[in-house]
């Protein structure tokens, strides 16, 4: 069975339910769930998610952005401004799967690297 290192969502939120549906529908298993609404990653911490990242795909509307962090990482006050909400805090869903971080939801994108 496929597996993601780790997942943040916001229970109500229809981009985690979509996010969940995809893990369901190609039995993709989550090694570590964390809920958004218990724990909060402000700027600093959700910067610190980024350790040992090589891939970010951040998913904004329709539109997906990728950040190549191994090769050409952008500086914190850009990838902060695509991973951050307008609360300040880390967007759900996330998902981790190895040297991959994905914000956001879009079929395109799971499908790409998840299976």
């Amino acid at each position: 069975m496929a597996s993601v290192d780790w997942s943040y969502h916001r229970p109500g939120c229809i981009s985690c339910k979509r996010t969940q549906e995809f893990l369901a529908k190609h039995s993709i298993a989550e090694a570590e769930q964390v809920n958004a609404k218990k724990t909060k990653y402000e700027r600093d911490a959700a910067l610190g998610l980024l350790d040992g990242v090589d891939n970010l795909y951040v998913t904004r509307g329709k539109k997906t952005l990728h950040f190549d962090l191994k090769n050409d990482r952008p500086d914190d006050d850009e990838i902060a401004a695509v991973i951050l909400g307008r609360s300040g805090t880390l967007r759900a869903p996330v998902l981790r799967k190895g040297k991959t971080l994905i914000v956001g939801f879009t079929e395109e994108a799971f499908e790409k690297v998840l299976t």
